[in-house]
Order: C-alpha cells, then structure tokens, then sequence
C-alpha cells in the first residue's frame, strides 16, 4: 500500500486520449504527492516494467558474484557494495549480496523479457546470463553449508532460519531456501526449519524438511544453523544460547546480518557471504 501511495513513477501504457484522461483522473491524487506519470504506448510500458525488474535483478547478481570473487582475493563485499553504492551513478540499493533472487516479480519478469526478446529475435544476453547465475547460485549456497560442515552432511542435522524469499511475507515463490534445502537433503542431511510467516505455505512446498516452532526449536541439536532469510527476529538472537542449544557449532549468515568478531565472541564457527568469515 505503502509503495502505491508513494511510488517513484507511474508509468501507463495508453494508446488513445481518452484512456488517458481517465488515467490521469484516478491517479491524480498521487500527482498531487509529487509522483510523476509517464504515459507511453502499451508495448512500452511493459518493456518499462520488465527491464526495470532485469535491471535490479543485475545489480542483484552482480553483488553476488563480486562477493564470491571478494571471498577469494581477500576483500570485503560489505565495503565494496559501499565504496560503489556511494557514487551517484549506481546508487546502493539492491547491492547487499546474499543466496540470490526469487519472488513474484525478478523471476517472472525476466524470464518475460527472455521470451519476449527471443520470439523478436532480439537476445538480451546479459539477462540470459543473469537468469542461469542466480539459479546456479541457489544450490551454491546448500554446498557452501556442506563445505562449512567440513565437506561433509550426511546424517547431519541442519535448522534453516527463515524460508520466504524476503522477510515481511509468507511468499515462498522461488525463493533460494528452496534449492538450498533440496542440496541439503540430497547430500543426505536431515533438514528443519523456522519461519515467522512462511512454514504454512513451505510445507507443501518442501515436503522433507521439518518445521518447527521457534529458532530454538530449530537449532536444538543442530549440526548447523543457517540465517537464510532476514527477518528482524534473526538479527537479535541470542547467539550464546543458540550454541548452547546446537549439537555442532556451525553458523552460516547468507544475509551477512552479524559482525565476524560479535559471533567469534560465543565460540560458533562463522561463514558468511564475501568476506573472510
């Protein structure tokens, strides 16, 4: 509601006057709030709102591969996303790396934008690019646990925190907790889970993993814990009694909620996403 109230832009696609006019009327109140509209034809407006999508699904999978590249040189994605975010250019939203893109719209719309550009026989190869990196990025992320696990998940108990593609939704559509608990359980790891909002809707979707009842729950004789999605709830834990409560000391922040030093300070092996840790 918020976002349509206050939106950047609204962009319609008209190709006679009067649909105009009537557009103009219902979104006048908007205009009044400072929110410009653009009127373009019908074939523009949609390339509008999926190139805007691919646009921010690029920066998206930029992050990540940088981030993987800042793992192996010695940097720090945090810092980068910041040194780039602050030129004026670029701008730092949509720069903060993690296990990839999903939801309702980035999919959806690329993949439009793919099939679109294909039937005109105009390729957009970055985006095809952008689309077959997140996918494989994905099931990286269920590889990265087993390589903090030692290499190794078989009979291993593993809680994921957090399902939902974003936080502040229950919309599994795509989202990376997916892939990463399919990895898992076919790596022959025993899987749980904690969501604030999701477990309703994960549970038909993942099958095999176990949803419990809190992030305690979940990581009760956890081999390792991993914050997939995050929800502000997984920013304040306690991460003492979370290790008391673990059978292992594994934690894999795939959101890079948690400062090295504060989680090296209770003893828990830490692994986040483009950054020595």
């Amino acid at each position: 509601i918020d976002d349509f109230k206050r939106p950047d832009r609204i962009v319609i696609g008209a190709e006679v006057e009067w649909a105009k006019e009537v557009m103009s009327e219902i979104y006048r109140p908007l205009f009044l709030n400072q929110s410009p509209i653009l009127f373009t034809g019908r074939r523009t407006a949609e390339l509008i709102k999926y190139a805007a999508n691919a646009f921010l699904a690029t920066k998206i999978t930029f992050i990540n591969e940088i981030a993987d590249l800042c793992e192996n040189v010695g940097a720090d994605v945090q810092e980068v996303s910041r040194g780039i975010g602050l030129d004026n250019r670029i701008g730092a939203k949509f720069l903060h790396a993690g296990p990839g893109y999903g939801g309702s719209c980035f999919p959806k719309d690329t993949l439009a934008l793919l099939k679109t550009a294909q039937d005109n026989e105009s390729p957009v190869r970055i985006v095809e690019a952008v689309v077959q990196v997140n996918d494989q990025r994905k099931r990286a992320m269920g590889r990265k646990v087993i390589q903090a696990l030692g290499g190794e998940a078989r009979d291993k108990k593993i809680a994921l925190l957090g399902l939902t593609f974003k936080p502040n939704t229950d919309d599994m559509r795509d989202a990376p907790a997916i892939a990463i608990a399919q990895t898992l359980n076919d790596a022959g790891a025993q899987v749980v889970a904690y969501d604030p909002e999701g477990m309703a809707v994960a549970s038909e979707i993942m099958p095999d993993v176990e949803m419990t009842e809190s992030s305690y729950d979940a990581a009760k004789d956890a081999d390792a814990v991993v914050i997939v999605t995050e929800w502000d709830a997984f920013r304040a834990l306690d991460l003492e009694q979370l290790k008391a409560t673990m059978a292992g000391d594994v934690l894999v922040d795939l959101r890079n909620i948690y400062h090295p030093a504060d989680v090296a300070k209770t003893g828990l092996r830490y692994t986040s996403i483009g950054r020595n840790a």
